[in-house]
């Protein structure tokens, strides 16, 4: 299935993440490629709202990954691979594992370790076009 969606402000958000949602009910390992300062942890924060997310959500950066809880007692994984230097770092990590684990798993800059990510995840590209993002899948 093709996703694509226009965001012209950050009101519009919560309705394109629970469209994503909708349009891939099956998987739940989603992939955000995009350049530094386009949304996607702002993006990836709409989507654990609408999953039930009501921690205190932030990019993980240095962490390489935050566990979130939703109100029903499930792990929603947020990954940012920025600071990796290799797939073979994330797997002695243990993250593979983290991505197979059946919880929602949100990547942010996937190319940097392609190799871990199941072959079933959703690749989201984030681009910007006159002030508006573009999300395509």
């Amino acid at each position: 299935m093709k996703f694509h969606e226009r965001a012209d402000n950050e009101q519009q958000l919560q309705e394109i993440a629970s469209a994503l949602l909708r349009a891939f009910p099956e998987h739940k390992v989603f992939a955000f490629k995009a350049e530094m300062g386009t949304g996607k942890t702002t993006f990836i924060k709409q989507l654990c709202r609408l999953l039930g997310v009501k921690d205190q959500m932030s990019s993980p950066t240095f962490s390489i990954v935050n566990e979130y809880i939703t109100d029903n007692g499930k792990s929603v994984f947020h990954f940012d691979f920025y600071r990796l230097r290799s797939s073979a770092e994330a797997f002695e990590a243990g993250l593979h594992e983290l991505l197979l684990s059946g919880s929602y798993c949100f990547v942010e800059w996937p190319e940097i370790a392609p190799e871990i990510l199941p072959e079933n995840s959703v690749f989201v590209e984030i681009t910007l076009e006159n002030n508006a993002r573009i999300y395509s899948a």
